[in-house]
């Protein structure tokens, strides 16, 4: 992969027109989009996709799947239809939503969800019972054990994934990634473009920095741009 090609842009905006006009400019110079929530919610997950893949695109549907297996099942279906480079599920859903996910996946990619970089120790402790470091690992060894091809994690989580053998062939994604020159806002356990690339990502999720970055920084090209010669000179 070029190193423009490890950057996915979360496109956290509420209508198709700023998500199109992003998707355009910006298709060239990284290699993913990250639709979520929001912007599924305003315009219809179908749009969403057809949108950017009109803009020349690749999507990754952060629809977050999270409930009994059989609707998790149907869910995977519909979006592995649609022709996303990859979406994801919870691993707190269980290791039999996680198998229904990865059964109905077609030629997507399964991203396995561990613990959102927007929680610190106490809430993760409070949630699941322990620190983010032994909850992200349980998570990502079942995820290991029942075929996803990836896990969401925290930049900080990296190194530890990184040191177990039979996790070697998920690939890691990581939100929770900051440019020195960019506000951490709500992420909680965050790390420079570089800084995670080294600790082992495979991918980085990047929104904010890129689609609003600061004015001395310029367009979201620019950005862009910034980014990926951030992560160039880290793989040599």
């Amino acid at each position: 992969m070029e190193a423009k090609d490890r950057i996915i842009v979360a496109l956290d905006v509420d209508n198709l027109a700023m998500a199109g006009f992003l998707a355009r400019r910006l298709a060239p110079h990284v290699g993913c989009f990250k639709v979520g929530l929001e912007l599924l919610t305003a315009e219809g997950a179908p749009n969403v996709v057809k949108s950017v893949q009109l803009s020349g695109g690749r999507v990754f549907y952060d629809g977050k799947f999270a409930d009994i297996p059989n609707t998790v099942a149907g869910a995977s279906k519909v979006v592995a239809k649609m022709g996303v480079k990859m979406f994801n599920v919870h691993a707190s859903a269980g290791r039999k939503a996680v198998e229904a996910a990865v059964a109905n996946k077609g030629a997507s990619l399964v991203l396995g969800v561990t613990v959102l970089t927007s929680i610190d120790e106490a809430e993760c402790i409070s949630i699941f019972g322990d620190k983010p470091g032994v909850k992200v690992l349980q998570f990502s060894r079942m995820l290991a054990e029942v075929g996803a091809d990836g896990i969401i994690c925290s930049p900080q989580e990296l190194k530890l994934l990184g040191g177990q053998i039979e996790l070697d062939n998920l690939l890691k994604v990581t939100p929770g990634v900051r440019p020195e020159w960019a506000a951490v806002g709500d992420q909680k356990r965050v790390m420079t473009p570089a800084e995670a690339i080294k600790a082992g990502a495979d991918y980085l999720v990047i929104g904010r920095p890129i689609t609003k970055p600061p004015a001395e920084i310029g367009t979201p090209i620019d950005a862009a741009k910034k980014i990926a010669e951030e992560i160039g000179m880290v793989l040599g």
